[in-house]
């Protein structure tokens, strides 16, 4: 939400690479999609009005693409990140909900070193985001980061300088940049944290791919464990970073791992897949949304389990080949948990990568699966 390829093509792509900056100042503006001031795609002209209201509580959701939207929990959402291709039928119906609708926003940070190359990567989001009518960006970088680089403070000029702009040039425009999980350097990113959570709206912290670092035993472990989350949170409060300025993200998607070894109490060792200095990794398993989770543990050899210690679901199973498995994921449970801290803790709210990881067919055990699901995120008054 930038690892090499071997880690994984998340459920489409998420948050990760920046591309050429050259490639990028090569890009003539006329290949937007649509032409400035071209007519409202929607049945309403109003309806192409940039959203100004501010909810109490932010529900923030990620939509990879597809036509899924549609069968959305839109009585929450407040804002839909577009990491997908660009539909103005969902911006229209968004807007109709009184929802925002933002753009993905990365860049390769050796280029934004230069403050030339950053005015014109702003300009150039910001035409996108008044041409397609939407209401700001989710800045999403994940690359490394030296504390001691130039793209340190580069990092946190290009929000300040996005922000800026954007909240000048589109009334009620939303700014808002991912972090990981804790703010303690994971994956060698050394951001500014304070510097970008006043630089913008608010931080999206991305509460899962937490095994991305293992520097322990190499064995399968939970996506998002109760306690490591909430002591990242409780790291960035301490930092001084507003709670109000924090949205918890949560997994609809969970992690595939093959076991060298299932042992009898449920410990299943994996191989040794080294990512940012740490011996092993999460690249060991491989993605699953929760759609194909729901469906697999029927057929599991120990149906869904729940630990204790990481407050987690998962289950065990056997490939056709002989092959142990184990699968680590998110349910209503372990999410609920979750969410009991941001009222707490007065947090800014909740989102989720990704909402299309659903299953949105209609099948009567799969609507109440989705349903609940949707359920768990809304605030508890």
């Amino acid at each position: 939400m930038s690892r090499p390829q071997l880690r994984r093509p998340p459920l489409l792509t998420r948050p990760r690479r920046g591309g050429s900056g050259l490639a990028l100042l090569l890009l003539p503006l006329l290949a937007l999609p649509l032409a400035a001031g071209a007519d409202c795609p929607c049945p309403e002209p109003a309806l192409c009005h940039p959203i100004r209201h501010r909810p109490d509580f932010e529900v923030f959701v990620f939509d990879v693409g597809q036509k899924t939207w549609k069968s959305y929990d839109w009585s929450q959402i407040t804002t839909v990140a577009v990491f997908g291709k660009y539909d103005s039928e969902l911006m229209c119906y968004a807007h109709s909900k009184g929802a925002r609708v933002v753009l993905k926003g990365d860049v390769s940070l050796k280029d934004i070193i230069d403050p030339t190359f950053r005015a014109f990567w702003i300009a150039q989001k910001l035409d996108l985001a008044k041409t397609q009518y939407m209401d700001g960006i989710n800045i999403d970088i994940e690359q490394e980061v030296n504390c001691s680089s130039p793209e340190y403070d580069a990092l946190t000029a290009l929000v300040k300088e996005t922000t800026d702009s954007f909240h000048r040039e589109i009334e009620g425009s939303q700014v808002t940049f991912d972090v990981a999980w804790s703010p303690k350097n994971i994956d060698r990113r050394c951001y500014n944290y304070t510097g970008i959570a006043d630089a913008c709206d608010f931080l999206f912290v991305m509460s899962y791919d937490e095994q991305s670092q293992v520097w322990s035993e190499c064995i399968a472990a939970a996506n998002a464990p109760y306690n490591q989350t909430l002591a990242g949170y409780n790291d960035y409060i301490k930092m001084g970073i507003n709670p109000k300025k924090l949205v918890m993200g949560v997994p609809w998607y969970g992690y595939d791992y093959t076991c060298l070894n299932l042992s009898e109490d449920h410990v299943c060792t994996i191989p040794k897949v080294p990512f940012r200095g740490a011996p092993c990794s999460d690249a060991a398993g491989r993605q699953v949304p929760y759609k194909m989770i729901m469906k697999q543990i029927n057929s599991s050899i120990s149906g869904s389990q729940w630990d204790k210690d990481q407050q987690a679901p998962y289950y065990n199973y056997k490939d056709p080949a002989g092959h142990f498995h184990q699968v680590w994921y998110d349910n209503p449970q372990s999410i609920s948990l979750k969410a009991a801290y941001i009222q707490n803790s007065g947090l800014r709210g909740i989102g989720m990568w990704n909402a299309n990881s659903l299953d949105y067919s209609g099948d009567a055990v799969a609507k109440q699966q989705t349903e609940e699901m949707w359920k768990v995120l809304k605030l508890k008054l």
